[in-house]
């Protein structure tokens, strides 16, 4: 085995244990060089994903690919208010893009695909009710469905009122979330008096 052969061999196990699409440049401070990493794509030994990344040829298609993709495009963000509450199937609500929440000042990365929808919160609300969900190999930074019920509360004149409510009758109905944690991130938010009468009338 040449020494091309040996390293391509060991991009290639890189990508089997990942699991998973990577970005071209995380590969690259990984130790592989550029080249070699070309000269799988020009094989047909790693497919694109998306622009700039890339998985093995042979992996499954993604069951989330918008979020994995979006997760590995801007990683400081998290997803949350409508694709998060698709994601715990709480809304019938059909996601036209990525929700994702970043800390006030944060820098919003220019993205063609998927469509992305911005949303700045404080750093506490921010950092609250973070969870890390293992998609297709990626790690994707999703929040806790009663701290995602809380943010559509906060951000309904954006998503809809309606859209929060239905997703809170669902959520409490189908026993996905607990009242009180959802209250507890309503005061974090500062939503409890509006979110209050909503849980009352529930319970």
């Amino acid at each position: 085995m040449t020494k091309t052969t040996q390293r391509e061999k060991a991009l290639t196990d890189y990508f089997r244990t990942q699991r998973g699409p990577r970005k071209f440049s995380d590969v690259v401070k990984e130790g592989f060089h550029p080249a070699y990493i070309r000269s799988l794509i020009k094989s047909g030994a790693l497919k694109k994903v998306d622009r700039g990344i890339y998985c093995l040829a042979k992996a499954s298609d993604l069951s989330q690919p918008d979020l994995v993709t979006a997760a590995l495009k801007v990683p400081k963000g998290v997803v949350c208010l409508i694709s998060a509450l698709s994601f715990y199937q709480v809304t019938d609500e059909i996601p036209h893009w990525v929700d994702m929440a970043l800390p006030k000042g944060a820098w919003e990365n220019k993205v063609e695909y998927p469509p992305m929808r911005y949303f700045h919160f404080s750093e506490k609300a921010w950092k609250e009710g973070i969870e890390v969900h293992q998609l297709d190999g990626c790690s994707v930074k999703i929040y806790k469905l009663e701290k995602a019920l809380a943010d559509c509360f906060k951000f309904r004149n954006r998503i809809g009122l309606d859209v929060a409510t239905n997703a809170l009758k669902e959520a409490i109905r189908a026993k996905k979330a607990k009242p009180q944690i959802i209250y507890d991130y309503a005061k974090i938010c500062r939503v409890d008096k509006v979110m209050k009468p909503y849980l009352e009338a529930l319970l």
